[in-house]
């Protein structure tokens, strides 16, 4: 199917039309060309940053294990994979959104520009809000079921850093994503292959950062839940912010619970001397995974938006579940950039390995067997995650679903979780192995 697609821009100068000029493009499979190595050079610099700030935050996760906060509230360790994970139910979700809004021009006036601006900053202010609440809340739950007690004081506690951690970090973060947006259209980047990986490389920092806000009084919490109705009375400007609003819970919600397991199993493992130096490395395999991915799902949102509309799948997609070789090795435009993501993986994840190793992070000898577990556990998590992502994007747009609003989230969530599980696994095999050299 060749595809000819003309742009063509009007001049005005008040009513009169003083000029235009247009511009003609074609291609033979059906989407704008874009190969590899443009592909490769707008996403490896996002992704080397947004992987260094991973590093960052496995350093500040190496460190806050031994604070108090952490020993006196174990329930932390389970709260921290849904809160990071915020980054991707609501941060890269947005950029995803406003990406694929700013692809379709729909961000090029000014009044449309701050209204869905402000619209999205209102939505997310109101889901990190009721989410960070129901992650404390989960994570009160798990631990109490894992323990066999509740305290209630702890649990107040718990609750006021959660909602406060995502409220800020939600606001800080949104408002850094707006920006990135705007200015990679400015200068003709695709925001799609840029704006989620630094969404993510912000987003894990900044939540455990500001976790170590213990100390806040439960009244904050209280607060914060009050300001929801503003939020709302905002958001509900834009009809299709409205609709999200309405239907958007069941995947934020869902994933906050995927990730909550996924910290059932970092408290259970970190907890353990054995895999202590688990801490520093599980944000960074968890948030390269949830990264790709993200972008993988963003790129195929704005295609089904470019040619298509909700519930009937363009001509190149027509078809069953896609196998994993319509996933990696067909010449489609999404198979040619999951083969640039899934290339991406190896190569970077030995650079924040080299640099974690340089900073002295972690309590792990970087053997060649653990590299080589380390590597195979995240080569295995992002191929999942892009087969997942293929067939999960086409069956929601097959829905009539925006997978801008539901993917990232699942994706992400299931990313935690693969991640988390993955590392325990290869902390786990390389102690088996080291016990059996050592005939221990």
């Amino acid at each position: 199917m060749v595809v000819t697609h003309l742009a063509l821009e009007l001049r005005f100068q008040g009513k009169k039309l003083r000029g235009f000029s247009c511009r003609l493009t074609r291609s033979a499979h059906g989407f704008l060309p874009e190969s590899s190595w443009i592909i490769t050079l707008q996403v490896l610099l996002p992704y080397l940053v947004s992987g260094l700030g991973m590093v960052a935050a496995g350093i500040v996760m190496d460190t806050v294990q031994h604070w108090e906060v952490f020993k006196e509230i174990s329930e932390v360790f389970i709260l921290v994979p849904a809160l990071v994970g915020l980054k991707g139910n609501l941060e890269m979700t947005l950029a995803s959104r406003l990406s694929t809004a700013a692809n379709m021009g729909q961000m090029d006036e000014a009044q449309q520009q701050w209204r869905m601006v402000l619209c999205n900053l209102a939505l997310i202010q109101v889901q990190a809000t009721v989410v960070g609440f129901l992650a404390a809340v989960a994570a009160v739950g798990l631990g109490g079921l894992t323990r066999g007690r509740v305290d209630v004081t702890q649990a107040a506690v718990l609750c006021a850093s959660s909602v406060t951690t995502a409220f800020i970090a939600a606001l800080s973060l949104g408002l850094v994503m707006v920006a990135v947006i705007i200015g990679s259209r400015k200068v003709g980047i695709n925001p799609d292959n840029v704006a989620t990986p630094i969404a993510a490389s912000l987003g894990d920092l900044t939540t455990l950062s500001l976790l170590d806000m213990w100390y806040l009084p439960p009244a904050v919490c209280g607060f914060f839940l009050l300001l929801i109705p503003a939020w709302v009375i905002i958001a509900r400007r834009s009809p299709p912010i409205r609709e999200v609003l309405k239907s958007g819970w069941q995947p934020v919600i869902l994933a906050m619970s995927i990730s909550s397991i996924g910290g059932l199993v970092l408290d259970k493992t970190v907890s353990n001397p054995s895999y202590e130096g688990m801490a520093v490395f599980t944000p960074v395999i968890n948030g390269v995974g949830g990264n790709l991915v993200a972008i993988q799902a963003s790129r195929m949102s704005t295609y089904l938006h470019y040619w298509s509309v909700p519930g009937a799948l363009p001509f190149k997609m027509n078809g069953n579940c896609p196998g994993p070789c319509a996933t990696f090795c067909s010449s489609d435009v999404n198979s040619k950039s999951a083969r640039v993501l899934v290339t991406l993986v190896v190569p970077g994840h030995l650079f924040f390995l080299y640099t974690i190793h340089l900073l002295q992070g972690g309590h792990t000898a970087m053997t060649p067997i653990f590299i080589i577990c380390y590597l195979s556990a995240a080569l295995l998590q992002v191929v999942i995650l892009l087969y997942v992502a293929g067939f999960m994007v086409q069956w929601l747009w097959r829905r009539g679903l925006d997978p801008d609003n539901f993917s990232i989230p699942y994706l992400t969530a299931l990313g935690d979780l693969l991640g988390t599980g993955f590392l325990a696994l290869s902390f786990r095999l390389i102690l088996t192995v080291t016990s059996a050299g050592t005939g221990v």
